[in-house]
């Protein structure tokens, strides 16, 4: 079963609860997403550590009920 854009950022935002996050559905399908995601808790992260973050927040669902995610992640410009 696809994942509703509002779940994906509700987690995120449970973790991460300063992050910005903007969630496209690239298709249309729920199965597709393109998430922007913006966070203080990012600072002196790495991008890797940083899309892990958003990973850890999603609680095991990228590549199973979130078929596919293209992730952009940073931190705010007056962070």
């Amino acid at each position: 079963m696809p994942m509703a854009a509002t779940e994906i950022e509700a987690l995120i935002k449970a973790s991460l609860p300063d992050a910005d996050v903007t969630i496209e559905d690239m298709r249309g399908d729920g199965d597709h997403y393109r998430a922007l995601v913006t966070s203080r808790a990012f600072k002196g992260k790495t991008r890797v550590q940083q899309h892990q973050m958003v990973y850890a927040a999603l609680k095991g669902r990228v590549g199973g009920a979130l078929h596919a995610l293209a992730l952009q992640t940073g931190v705010p410009a007056d962070a």
